[in-house]
Protein backbone atom coordinates (compact mmCIF):
# COMPACT_ATOMS: atom_id res chain seq x y z
CA UNK A 1 0.00 0.00 0.00
CA UNK A 2 1.14 3.31 -0.79
CA UNK A 3 1.67 5.67 1.91
CA UNK A 4 3.32 9.96 2.90
CA UNK A 5 6.24 9.29 5.27
CA UNK A 6 6.05 13.17 6.22
CA UNK A 7 2.58 13.51 5.58
CA UNK A 8 2.11 16.89 7.57
CA UNK A 9 3.72 18.71 4.23
CA UNK A 10 0.58 17.76 2.62
CA UNK A 11 -0.87 20.47 4.09
CA UNK A 12 0.85 22.83 1.95
CA UNK A 13 -1.12 21.69 -1.33
CA UNK A 14 -3.70 24.63 -0.35
CA UNK A 15 -0.90 27.40 -0.94
CA UNK A 16 -1.55 28.50 -3.86
CA UNK A 17 -5.28 29.03 -3.05
CA UNK A 18 -3.96 31.20 -0.12
CA UNK A 19 -1.97 33.15 -2.87
CA UNK A 20 -4.51 33.42 -4.75
CA UNK A 21 -7.11 34.63 -1.90
CA UNK A 22 -4.53 36.78 -0.45
CA UNK A 23 -3.11 39.17 -2.84
CA UNK A 24 -0.56 41.19 -0.43
CA UNK A 25 0.57 37.28 0.26
CA UNK A 26 1.02 36.60 -3.13
CA UNK A 27 2.97 39.73 -4.26
CA UNK A 28 4.97 39.11 -0.81
CA UNK A 29 5.50 35.41 -1.86
CA UNK A 30 7.12 36.46 -5.36
CA UNK A 31 8.97 39.41 -4.25
CA UNK A 32 10.93 37.71 -1.73
CA UNK A 33 11.71 34.05 -3.59
CA UNK A 34 15.38 34.63 -5.14
CA UNK A 35 15.28 31.23 -6.36
CA UNK A 36 14.84 32.02 -10.38
CA UNK A 37 13.26 27.87 -10.91
CA UNK A 38 10.95 29.22 -8.13
CA UNK A 39 10.14 32.50 -8.93
CA UNK A 40 9.17 31.10 -11.97
CA UNK A 41 7.23 28.12 -10.29
CA UNK A 42 5.29 31.44 -8.41
CA UNK A 43 4.33 33.21 -10.87
CA UNK A 44 2.78 30.49 -12.80
CA UNK A 45 0.89 29.88 -10.05
CA UNK A 46 0.25 32.96 -8.79
CA UNK A 47 -1.09 34.31 -12.48
CA UNK A 48 -3.28 31.37 -13.11
CA UNK A 49 -6.40 33.76 -12.74
CA UNK A 50 -4.94 35.47 -15.92
CA UNK A 51 -4.56 32.83 -18.26
CA UNK A 52 -7.13 32.56 -20.70
CA UNK A 53 -6.54 28.78 -21.15
CA UNK A 54 -8.07 26.96 -18.79
CA UNK A 55 -5.94 24.09 -19.45
CA UNK A 56 -2.82 26.05 -18.74
CA UNK A 57 -4.15 26.51 -15.40
CA UNK A 58 -4.98 23.22 -14.85
CA UNK A 59 -0.97 21.99 -15.46
CA UNK A 60 0.22 24.45 -13.32
CA UNK A 61 -2.16 23.50 -10.11
CA UNK A 62 -1.02 19.76 -10.82
CA UNK A 63 2.80 20.65 -10.83
CA UNK A 64 2.31 21.89 -6.99
CA UNK A 65 0.69 19.06 -5.91
CA UNK A 66 3.18 16.58 -7.42
CA UNK A 67 5.52 18.74 -5.83
CA UNK A 68 4.11 18.67 -2.49
CA UNK A 69 3.16 14.89 -2.83
CA UNK A 70 6.89 14.42 -3.72
CA UNK A 71 8.41 16.33 -0.68
CA UNK A 72 5.95 14.11 1.76
CA UNK A 73 7.83 11.32 0.53
CA UNK A 74 5.06 8.52 -0.41
CA UNK A 75 6.57 4.88 -0.20
CA UNK A 76 5.04 2.05 -1.35
CA UNK A 77 5.26 -0.67 1.31
CA UNK A 78 5.11 -4.32 0.20
CA UNK A 79 3.12 -7.06 1.93
CA UNK A 80 5.20 -9.19 4.75
CA UNK A 81 7.97 -11.08 4.26
CA UNK A 82 8.76 -13.83 6.84
CA UNK A 83 12.60 -13.30 8.39
CA UNK A 84 14.16 -16.75 9.08
CA UNK A 85 14.49 -18.04 12.97
CA UNK A 86 17.41 -19.59 14.50
CA UNK A 87 16.58 -22.48 15.57
CA UNK A 88 18.57 -25.91 16.45
CA UNK A 89 19.58 -29.04 15.82
CA UNK A 90 17.96 -31.37 18.28
CA UNK A 91 18.14 -34.65 18.21
CA UNK A 92 16.21 -37.22 20.56
CA UNK A 93 18.10 -40.72 21.46
CA UNK A 94 15.63 -42.88 23.04
CA UNK A 95 16.28 -46.01 24.57
CA UNK A 96 13.88 -49.19 23.24
CA UNK A 97 15.55 -51.98 24.74
CA UNK A 98 14.33 -54.79 26.83
CA UNK A 99 14.10 -52.81 30.32
CA UNK A 100 12.03 -50.13 28.99
CA UNK A 101 8.99 -52.30 29.37
CA UNK A 102 9.51 -51.95 33.05
CA UNK A 103 5.66 -50.91 34.16
CA UNK A 104 6.69 -48.59 36.88
CA UNK A 105 4.99 -45.29 35.49
CA UNK A 106 2.04 -43.88 35.39
CA UNK A 107 -0.23 -41.61 32.79
CA UNK A 108 -3.87 -40.01 33.69
CA UNK A 109 -3.63 -43.02 36.92
CA UNK A 110 -2.95 -45.75 34.51
CA UNK A 111 -0.04 -47.80 35.40
CA UNK A 112 2.00 -48.00 31.57
CA UNK A 113 5.60 -49.05 30.54
CA UNK A 114 8.77 -46.60 30.59
CA UNK A 115 8.25 -46.36 26.58
CA UNK A 116 4.87 -45.49 26.79
CA UNK A 117 5.59 -42.64 29.44
CA UNK A 118 8.19 -41.20 27.45
CA UNK A 119 6.30 -40.90 24.48
CA UNK A 120 3.29 -39.26 26.50
CA UNK A 121 5.78 -36.23 27.68
CA UNK A 122 7.98 -35.98 24.83
CA UNK A 123 5.03 -35.22 22.18
CA UNK A 124 4.43 -32.09 23.64
CA UNK A 125 8.20 -31.33 23.87
CA UNK A 126 8.76 -31.79 20.33
CA UNK A 127 5.36 -30.12 19.45
CA UNK A 128 6.63 -26.90 21.29
CA UNK A 129 9.95 -26.84 19.35
CA UNK A 130 8.98 -25.10 16.71
CA UNK A 131 11.93 -23.82 14.83
CA UNK A 132 14.45 -26.18 15.17
CA UNK A 133 14.90 -29.00 13.35
CA UNK A 134 14.30 -32.38 15.51
CA UNK A 135 15.75 -35.99 14.68
CA UNK A 136 14.71 -39.27 16.55
CA UNK A 137 17.29 -42.29 17.30
CA UNK A 138 15.97 -45.38 18.65
CA UNK A 139 18.54 -47.19 20.24
CA UNK A 140 18.76 -50.78 22.06
CA UNK A 141 21.73 -52.84 21.11
CA UNK A 142 21.89 -51.44 17.82
CA UNK A 143 21.32 -47.50 17.16
CA UNK A 144 18.94 -46.57 14.35
CA UNK A 145 18.29 -43.01 13.06
CA UNK A 146 14.65 -43.26 12.79
CA UNK A 147 13.84 -39.27 11.27
CA UNK A 148 17.12 -37.27 10.29
CA UNK A 149 17.04 -33.62 11.41
CA UNK A 150 13.79 -31.77 10.14
CA UNK A 151 11.55 -28.82 10.69
CA UNK A 152 8.05 -31.65 10.72
CA UNK A 153 7.47 -32.09 14.22
CA UNK A 154 4.65 -33.87 12.89
CA UNK A 155 6.12 -36.81 11.49
CA UNK A 156 8.84 -37.10 14.07
CA UNK A 157 5.87 -37.49 16.85
CA UNK A 158 4.43 -39.88 14.60
CA UNK A 159 7.29 -41.81 14.37
CA UNK A 160 8.03 -41.87 17.91
CA UNK A 161 4.68 -43.23 18.91
CA UNK A 162 4.87 -46.10 16.56
CA UNK A 163 7.97 -47.20 18.33
CA UNK A 164 8.29 -50.83 19.59
CA UNK A 165 10.05 -52.08 22.89
CA UNK A 166 13.12 -54.39 21.47
CA UNK A 167 12.82 -53.04 17.69
CA UNK A 168 16.21 -52.54 18.18
CA UNK A 169 17.32 -55.39 20.35
CA UNK A 170 17.32 -56.37 24.17
CA UNK A 171 20.75 -54.92 24.99
CA UNK A 172 21.71 -50.93 26.12
CA UNK A 173 24.15 -49.26 23.31
CA UNK A 174 24.56 -45.86 24.92
CA UNK A 175 27.75 -44.97 22.83
CA UNK A 176 26.62 -46.38 19.55
CA UNK A 177 23.59 -44.13 20.54
CA UNK A 178 25.43 -40.80 20.93
CA UNK A 179 27.75 -41.95 18.22
CA UNK A 180 24.87 -41.85 15.84
CA UNK A 181 24.47 -38.59 16.28
CA UNK A 182 28.01 -36.85 16.59
CA UNK A 183 27.84 -38.55 12.62
CA UNK A 184 24.39 -36.81 12.30
CA UNK A 185 24.96 -33.58 13.21
CA UNK A 186 28.51 -33.27 11.73
CA UNK A 187 27.12 -32.01 8.50
CA UNK A 188 25.11 -29.29 10.01
CA UNK A 189 26.89 -25.90 9.99
CA UNK A 190 24.17 -24.75 12.60
CA UNK A 191 26.53 -24.27 16.12
CA UNK A 192 23.30 -25.23 18.31
CA UNK A 193 23.71 -28.41 18.74
CA UNK A 194 21.68 -30.39 20.86
CA UNK A 195 21.28 -34.23 21.97
CA UNK A 196 18.66 -35.34 24.95
CA UNK A 197 19.15 -38.94 25.52
CA UNK A 198 16.63 -40.81 27.61
CA UNK A 199 17.46 -44.22 28.93
CA UNK A 200 16.70 -46.71 32.00
CA UNK A 201 20.11 -48.32 32.41
CA UNK A 202 23.81 -48.75 31.39
CA UNK A 203 25.64 -49.50 28.31
CA UNK A 204 26.27 -53.05 27.40
CA UNK A 205 26.18 -53.31 23.82
CA UNK A 206 27.87 -51.55 20.81
CA UNK A 207 31.02 -51.08 19.45
CA UNK A 208 31.96 -47.35 21.22
CA UNK A 209 32.07 -46.47 24.84
CA UNK A 210 29.82 -44.01 26.09
CA UNK A 211 32.60 -41.44 27.54
CA UNK A 212 34.43 -42.45 24.00
CA UNK A 213 31.97 -40.87 22.10
CA UNK A 214 31.32 -38.06 24.86
CA UNK A 215 34.60 -37.30 23.88
CA UNK A 216 33.68 -36.78 19.90
CA UNK A 217 30.69 -35.27 21.11
CA UNK A 218 32.33 -32.79 22.92
CA UNK A 219 34.61 -32.18 19.68
CA UNK A 220 31.73 -31.46 17.52
CA UNK A 221 30.18 -29.04 19.75
CA UNK A 222 27.26 -31.24 20.17
CA UNK A 223 25.66 -30.57 24.34
CA UNK A 224 24.32 -33.52 25.88
CA UNK A 225 21.50 -33.86 28.02
CA UNK A 226 21.06 -37.31 29.82
CA UNK A 227 17.72 -38.37 31.63
CA UNK A 228 18.01 -41.28 33.35
CA UNK A 229 14.06 -42.84 33.60
CA UNK A 230 13.07 -45.21 36.03
CA UNK A 231 11.34 -45.06 39.51
CA UNK A 232 13.38 -46.14 43.09
CA UNK A 233 11.11 -48.22 45.06
CA UNK A 234 7.88 -50.11 43.79
CA UNK A 235 5.70 -52.59 45.36
CA UNK A 236 5.09 -55.73 44.01
CA UNK A 237 2.62 -58.78 44.60
CA UNK A 238 4.37 -62.07 45.42
CA UNK A 239 3.61 -64.94 47.30
CA UNK A 240 5.18 -63.68 50.18
CA UNK A 241 2.48 -60.58 50.04
CA UNK A 242 3.63 -56.99 48.90
CA UNK A 243 7.77 -56.67 48.55
CA UNK A 244 9.43 -53.50 47.82
CA UNK A 245 11.66 -53.41 45.22
CA UNK A 246 13.95 -50.87 43.44
CA UNK A 247 13.66 -51.26 39.44
CA UNK A 248 16.29 -48.80 38.62
CA UNK A 249 19.29 -50.72 40.24
CA UNK A 250 20.94 -51.47 36.41
CA UNK A 251 20.73 -47.08 35.84
CA UNK A 252 24.24 -46.23 35.24
CA UNK A 253 23.57 -42.55 36.67
CA UNK A 254 27.66 -41.97 36.91
CA UNK A 255 28.35 -42.44 33.24
CA UNK A 256 25.40 -40.19 32.44
CA UNK A 257 26.23 -37.74 34.72
CA UNK A 258 30.14 -37.75 33.52
CA UNK A 259 28.64 -37.18 29.33
CA UNK A 260 26.73 -34.31 30.41
CA UNK A 261 29.32 -32.72 31.96
CA UNK A 262 31.60 -33.63 29.28
CA UNK A 263 29.55 -32.36 26.72
CA UNK A 264 28.75 -29.07 28.53
CA UNK A 265 25.08 -30.52 28.87
CA UNK A 266 23.58 -31.75 32.49
CA UNK A 267 21.72 -34.73 33.62
CA UNK A 268 18.40 -35.30 34.78
CA UNK A 269 16.42 -38.44 37.19
CA UNK A 270 12.95 -38.57 35.57
CA UNK A 271 11.33 -41.16 38.25
CA UNK A 272 7.56 -40.30 37.12
CA UNK A 273 5.72 -38.57 34.62
CA UNK A 274 5.46 -34.88 36.52
CA UNK A 275 8.94 -35.30 37.13
CA UNK A 276 10.26 -35.79 33.07
CA UNK A 277 7.62 -32.92 32.40
CA UNK A 278 9.58 -30.61 35.08
CA UNK A 279 12.81 -31.82 32.91
CA UNK A 280 11.40 -30.84 29.24
CA UNK A 281 9.96 -27.86 30.90
CA UNK A 282 13.70 -26.99 32.15
CA UNK A 283 15.46 -27.90 28.53
CA UNK A 284 13.33 -25.20 27.20
CA UNK A 285 14.66 -23.11 29.61
CA UNK A 286 17.83 -24.14 28.99
CA UNK A 287 17.65 -24.05 25.30
CA UNK A 288 15.38 -21.22 24.76
CA UNK A 289 12.86 -21.81 21.77
CA UNK A 290 13.57 -20.08 18.54
CA UNK A 291 12.05 -17.01 18.17
CA UNK A 292 8.79 -15.60 17.02
CA UNK A 293 8.03 -15.27 13.60
CA UNK A 294 9.16 -11.70 12.77
CA UNK A 295 8.22 -10.07 9.47
CA UNK A 296 9.57 -7.09 7.94
CA UNK A 297 7.49 -5.10 4.91
CA UNK A 298 9.67 -4.17 2.20
CA UNK A 299 9.31 -0.15 0.86
CA UNK A 300 10.51 1.22 -2.13
CA UNK A 301 10.99 5.36 -2.49
CA UNK A 302 8.74 6.82 -5.20
CA UNK A 303 9.20 10.45 -4.64
CA UNK A 304 11.23 11.01 -7.74
CA UNK A 305 8.62 10.16 -9.41
CA UNK A 306 5.97 12.88 -9.04
CA UNK A 307 9.08 15.07 -8.81
CA UNK A 308 10.03 14.29 -12.18
CA UNK A 309 6.76 14.74 -13.40
CA UNK A 310 6.44 17.75 -11.30
CA UNK A 311 9.43 19.54 -12.69
CA UNK A 312 8.10 18.54 -16.71
CA UNK A 313 4.60 19.88 -16.15
CA UNK A 314 6.35 23.06 -14.41
CA UNK A 315 8.33 23.70 -17.41
CA UNK A 316 5.67 23.22 -20.25
CA UNK A 317 3.29 25.68 -18.06
CA UNK A 318 6.71 28.30 -18.25
CA UNK A 319 7.18 27.82 -22.12
CA UNK A 320 3.52 28.05 -22.61
CA UNK A 321 3.56 31.47 -20.59
CA UNK A 322 6.60 32.43 -22.50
Amino acid sequence: MLEFEWPIVLYFAALPLLIWLLPAIKQASITTVKVPFFTNFWKSLASVTEQTKWWVKLLAILAWLLLVAAAAKPVWIGDAIALPVEGRDLMLAVDVSGSMQETDMKVNGREVDRLTMIKFVAGDFIERRKGDRIGLILFGQQAYLQTPLTFDRETVNILLSESIIGIAGKATAIGDAIGLAVKRVRTTNDNNRILILLTDGQNTAGEIQPLKAAELAAQEELKIYTIGIGADEIYRQTVFGNRRINPSLDLDENTLKKIAEQTGGRYFRARNTEDLNKIYAMLDELEPLAKEDQFYRPTEVLFFWPLTLSMLLLLTVIRLRG
